[in-house]
């Protein structure tokens, strides 16, 4: 009470105090109502009610405040206490710039309490900064009205259908790019408006909204909309106007209740008559009735070109020089326009696993994809390539985005990448055109502006916070140079995780670079916003530290002593030289360079959980996965119906590219011959948005016939990579430093099966076998039986996928009845004696273990054919009869 009267200067020599409470009280509290947006210091007006008159403002069922008051953040830790609170209205717009515009309220997050009133039914936080919609809204049982328009937000949360009761949502003027799919669970939604958003398509479960009347699409970038549509029977209202639709479902003329529907400024060529002669539709704007313009790039005119389309098994193709469209078994597109190859050239590709001693991250990228091998290297094309690459979509990376990254054999480059979605399969491909092959991957960076600067200057804004900008003056180079700037936004969440302080604020950080080595002639004037909820007026400058970042965030020195800060209401400037790391605090710290630095190593670290578990048909195949905190329960949740195994790990943190092991112990052993096994142990890579999983077979030296083996498989660090802090390092558990997690891995007792000789074959006789040539590998008879132990249950869909009639399946499967084990090698066996001959039949073996959903058979048969073609090639060497070209494809393979 004392540091609120502090505060707001409420002493009784100004008249203000107890005294002064009552009178505002008469003036703006009246019938449980607060409506103090029209007052410029209604936030002050607020905490003197508060003081003065607390038990009348507790009581308060309807509150307006402006979120352009200074004081607004004092205000909202007050609200919470409002236990009786129907209505409560945050908006902005109520200051005006100096164009005249509305200038957006402060407002970029709620504090937890508010997640606690269980009464309000109405929330209008519109003409604000939000960027993330706040998780206590989620948490208010009885919200039925919830506006968020003309805000910044990019998604929706992924449960935001968890609001039951909610009858009107806007979220116009955002910028939303997609809806979760639990949008279809808002059962009494009436009043729906998305409209002047970012979508480019709509999930199917939107036709889930049966009580809706009135729906709002208009000003985003739909091509199409779901036939889903179509279940809105009480839909009245339809507005799809200024998208770019091509086709529009003719089943929305069957909808009972609707009296318009707006398809103005779109791309229709063609409406369906049923619609078209409907009296409420308006189609003005659109090109009815013209056809197709003709075609301007080389792309659209390849109607004509040759397709190929490649089966999993092929590694190369042709292309000539008529061109042709290509399309991979991985998802991967490309098309060569005619005239690329002058002459016909021999393609080879190769999709590899990341491997982090050559693919470089650099600091806040995220892999999206494997990385894909194109041979020849170094051909030149006659004219541009263009490849179409698949990716893991980053819903969650907000301010950032996707580019192709390629690597010339000394440095990685990005290309220009234009991102788009496929609309049947909705997935995310990156496209990019080239003029040589090498390798391609696909990553998520921080959004980068970049400018040439002359030597008469120029101005360069960050396109994520306009607020940003860097004004290089005349004079300030020689030669023109390429200057890039990058912005990462840091929530006051994430700064007071680490710091246990609310108190700490910072601005965005800003990442300045350029191409040359020589510093500026001239000082470059940069302006930042002031942290959050900082201004030029409540500026206290001895809490304001301006800190510099060499380019591995190792190192932040302060350097406010060093430059001249001038201050406006909302920025700070200042001039510097040179370029780097440039961050704004405010805090009471002293040695505030540590601080940032901890705060920069947490920025780029991910909360993850270890799983282990056991196929319920096979408990000796194993799956091991590092999920990311948030996928963890819809994984499982995927999983539960085949495997079975403990509870998941306890967190961890983990870099993006870092690597780990998985060590079986305490009886439980694996194949270690696999390539991915070092020193006993599994390798994998960390990439929070790659699937980090493997299938594995395991098995155990214990003698099974008379006890079950209870093991574990523990999970380890691998090499620290370059520029990870020492804290990391240091923040281990238990004896071993390197230690992550442990988890219980339980085989059962051994039931009788077939006997160890793989000659009697439990009763079957069989010829040897080897399928396959000496120069690809064998499977032997051993290598059968091994195969034929781990298949289970899905022997009649695998003996399908082989080529084996449905009645051969039906009478092995009588002739064995009631002896799984027989039915399996009867199955494996008859098939191998009939394809021996057959030299693809390996292949064959392979391509169906993965289509019964067996990738871990599949993986198995890889690895020993592998080990095949590697004993055969040691032995031609071993007797030199090598072929002289091997020395030569070796040469052009590392160019």
């Amino acid at each position: 009470t004392q540091k609120m009267a502090e505060l707001l200067g409420l002493g009784d020599e100004c008249g203000e105090g107890a005294l002064g409470a009552p009178a505002l009280a008469s003036s703006c509290l009246a019938d449980n109502r607060l409506n103090l947006d029209v007052y410029p210091d209604g936030c002050h007006r607020f905490l003197q009610l508060f003081e003065g008159r607390r038990g009348e403002v507790v009581q308060v069922e309807f509150l307006r405040l402006s979120s352009n008051d200074r004081l607004l953040g004092t205000t909202l830790g007050i609200i919470p206490h409002l236990k009786h609170l129907k209505s409560l209205v945050l908006k902005g717009g109520h200051a005006r710039d100096e164009f005249g515009s509305c200038q957006h309220g402060s407002l970029t997050s709620l504090p937890p309490g508010i997640g606690n009133l269980m009464c309000v039914t109405h929330l209008d936080l519109s003409f604000n900064s939000l960027s993330t919609l706040p998780s206590c809204i989620l948490h208010l049982p009885s919200l039925r009205v919830l506006l968020v328009s003309h805000n910044s937000l990019v998604a929706l949360p992924e449960d935001f259908g968890s609001l039951s009761k909610l009858t009107f949502f806007s979220a116009m003027k955002n910028q939303l790019k997609n809806l979760p799919q639990s949008i279809g669970e808002l059962a009494v939604l009436q009043d729906l408006d998305l409209s002047e958003n970012a979508l480019e398509f709509l999930p199917e479960e939107v036709g889930n909204l049966h009580n809706c009347t009135e729906l709002d699409l208009s000003g985003n970038s739909l091509s199409s909309i779901p036939d889903s549509l179509a279940n809105l029977k009480s839909l009245r209202r339809l507005h799809l106007h200024s998208n770019l639709l091509v086709t529009v479902p003719a089943s929305l003329a069957s909808l009972p209740n609707l009296s318009r529907l707006d398809l103005q400024n779109n791309c229709l060529r063609a409406v369906p008559p049923e619609i078209q002669t409907l009296p409420f539709v308006h189609l003005r704007g659109n090109p009815l009735g013209e056809t197709e313009p003709s075609p301007q790039t080389d792309e659209s005119s390849a109607g004509g070109l040759r397709r190929l389309f490649l089966a999993s098994g092929e590694d190369s193709f042709t292309v000539t020089s008529e061109g042709c469209k290509v399309v991979l078994a991985c998802g991967i597109h490309f098309y060569f326009p005619p005239g690329a190859a002058s002459d016909p050239l021999r393609i080879y590709f190769q999709t590899l696993a990341p491997d982090p001693r050559w693919v470089k991250l650099r600091h806040h990228d995220v892999l999206l994809s494997g990385v894909l091998e194109l041979q020849p290297h170094g051909v030149k094309f006659q004219q541009e390539v263009q490849i179409w690459m698949p990716y893991a979509s980053p819903q969650t990376l907000h301010q950032r985005e996707v580019v192709v990254r390629t690597f010339s054999g000394q440095s990685w480059s990005d290309l220009r990448t234009r991102v788009e979605q496929k609309r049947k399969s909705k997935k995310h491909v990156a496209h990019c055109s080239v003029l040589h092959f090498s390798w391609f991957l696909v990553v998520s960076r921080l959004v980068q502006n970049e400018c040439k600067v002359p030597t008469e200057g120029t101005l360069l804004f960050s396109s994520v916070d306009p607020n940003i900008k860097v004004t290089f003056p005349p004079g300030v180079t020689e030669e023109t140079r390429s200057v890039k700037l990058q912005v990462l936004p840091v929530s006051a969440e994430e700064i007071e995780e680490v710091m246990a302080d609310a108190g700490c604020r910072a601005s965005p950080l800003l990442c300045l670079s350029q191409d040359s080595l020589v510093d500026f002639l001239r000082p470059v004037r940069i302006q930042l916003p002031l942290p959050p909820g900082v201004t030029g007026l409540n500026l206290d400058r001895s809490r304001l530290h301006l800190l510099h970042g060499d380019l591995e965030g190792q190192t932040w020195d302060d350097i406010t002593s060093q430059v001249v800060l001038e201050f406006t209401h909302l920025y700070a400037v200042f001039e510097v030289t040179h370029f780097s790391w440039y961050w704004l605090w405010y805090t009471t710290k002293t040695y505030i360079g540590g601080i940032a630095k901890k705060v920069y190593e947490r920025l780029r670290m991910y909360q993850v959980n270890f799983i282990a578990l056991q196929r319920k048909k096979d408990p000796e195949q194993v799956l091991l996965q590092c999920v990311p905190k948030h996928k963890v329960d819809p994984v499982l949740k995927k999983l539960q119906d085949r495997y079975r195994g403990p509870e998941p790990s306890d967190m961890v943190e983990m870099f993006e590219g870092e690597q780990f092991f998985a060590a079986f112990e305490r009886g439980i052993s694996i194949d270690m011959d696999r390539p991915d096994c070092v020193d006993g142990r599994l390798s994998f890579i960390f990439y929070s948005h790659l699937k980090n999983m493997k299938e594995i077979y395991v098995t155990s030296p214990v003698d099974r016939k008379g006890q079950a083996v209870k093991g574990q498989v523990s999970f380890y660090r691998g090499a620290v990579p370059e520029s990870i802090p020492e804290d990391a390092s240091r923040r281990r558990k238990g004896p071993d430093s390197l230690w992550l997690a442990t988890l219980p891995i339980k085989l059962p007792q051994l039931k009788p099966r077939w006997g160890e000789n793989p000659g009697s074959l439990n009763g079957f006789s069989f010829p040897p076998l080897n399928l396959g040539n000496a120069e690809t590998g064998y499977l032997t008879q051993a290598n059968l039986l091994s195969i034929a132990r781990r298949v289970g249950a899905d022997w009649q869909t695998i003996g399908l996928n082989l080529g084996l009639t449905y009645q051969q399946i039906e009478r092995i499967g009588y002739n064995n009845r009631e002896d799984l084990d027989k039915q399996i090698l009867d199955m494996l066996f008859s098939w191998a004696q009939q394809n021996s001959e057959d030299p693809d039949c390996v292949s064959k073996l392979i391509t169906a273990m993965k289509e019964s959903g067996r990738q871990d058979i599949a993986d198995e048969v890889e690895t020993i054919i592998e080990l095949g073609r590697q004993k055969y090639r040691e032995s031609i060497r071993r007797v030199g009869l090598e072929q002289e070209s091997s020395t030569e494809d070796s040469a052009i393979a590392t160019i």
